[in-house]
């Protein structure tokens, strides 16, 4: 009888652990449905997609800026490095406009993109058309190093 009760107890407790592990996790879906039907009203943040191709000579960098003024863009090099930053700016809002919610994203990035190769960071090439920045990067040009043996005296 002390065997039954005591198997009992032990399925009791397994059961209420899962128990607590159903509510948390019904909890944790309840905020996630709940986020996304009222996030359209939080102010979202803005993360350029990028896309880097290491070609023989040259590496092409892309990235994703729709809505922002070229003047705004401001890309650097620092430590092998690519480092593109920028801000959307927000039109002044009038009170009279009458917006129900906004899904446009306002305020600054930045994004630190690490380089496969030495550059030669003089060769840049930067464009900035249709909301694509577009940045062609010459490598820096290796000495190839003929076979050449060197007489010891």
């Amino acid at each position: 009888m002390e065997v039954m009760n005591m198997a009992s107890s032990i399925k009791n407790e397994i059961s209420k652990d899962f128990l607590h592990i159903h509510d948390d996790f019904d909890s944790f879906l309840c905020r996630k449905m709940l986020k996304k039907r009222f996030d359209v009203f939080e102010p979202a943040s803005f993360h350029p997609k990028i896309e880097v191709l290491d070609k023989k000579d040259i590496i092409l960098v892309k990235a994703e800026i729709p809505g922002i003024n070229k003047k705004d863009i401001k890309v650097s090099f620092e430590r092998g490095n690519l480092i593109i930053q920028g801000e959307i700016k927000k039109e002044e809002e009038k009170k009279e406009q009458g917006y129900y919610y906004s899904e446009r994203s306002y305020g600054s990035f930045s994004r630190t993109i690490p380089l496969p190769s030495e550059i030669d960071e003089k060769s840049v090439k930067v464009d900035y058309k249709d909301g694509i920045l577009d940045l062609r990067i010459s490598k820096v040009k290796t000495l190839k190093l003929r076979h050449k043996e060197i007489e010891v005296k």
